[in-house]
């Protein structure tokens, strides 16, 4: 399952690149419904090889979500992997591209549930739909935080 999604932000590339670059923002742009916490996190912000620990609830059920920062090019693009979680398999990769006035932020989500096509077939409709709803969120925030 793939999820792509690109939201303008007007500010510099390394404003931008600096929010994301501190695992509390995180909080700040997940709906409040996840009830995300962090439980770990790396001292001096996200790089490469850094873990973070959260904390969601899906359906009220809490669950504990462990990602790693698989690669990190400042300014550009990283990727954080789920070492554990909701899902099967979580890459998202966030890519910072400069444009007139601002700069363009594409997120693309490579995703899947748990139980293969069981879980796509049972939950697929379901989580797509959520996720989908936890970007609008994000993209929302973000344009807010940032004018």
């Amino acid at each position: 399952m793939i999820l792509e999604r690109t939201t303008f932000i007007r500010s510099t590339p390394a404003e931008v690149f600096a929010f994301f670059s501190r695992p509390e923002n995180l909080a700040t742009i997940t709906p409040p419904s996840l009830g995300f916490v962090i439980r770990e996190m790396p001292e001096g912000g996200i790089r490469e090889g850094a873990r973070i620990v959260y904390r969601i609830r899906v359906a009220g059920i809490p669950l504990r979500w462990v990602t790693n920062i698989a690669q990190w090019e400042p300014e550009r693009m990283f990727v954080d992997e789920q070492l554990e979680g909701p899902y099967r398999k979580w890459i998202h990769t966030h890519t910072f591209t400069p444009r007139d006035g601002g700069v363009e932020m594409h997120d693309h989500v490579d995703y899947d549930l748990p139980f293969g096509a069981l879980g796509r077939l049972a939950g697929g409709w379901f989580v797509r739909r959520q996720v989908r709803a936890i970007f609008d969120y994000r993209a929302a925030k973000i344009r807010e935080l940032f004018g």
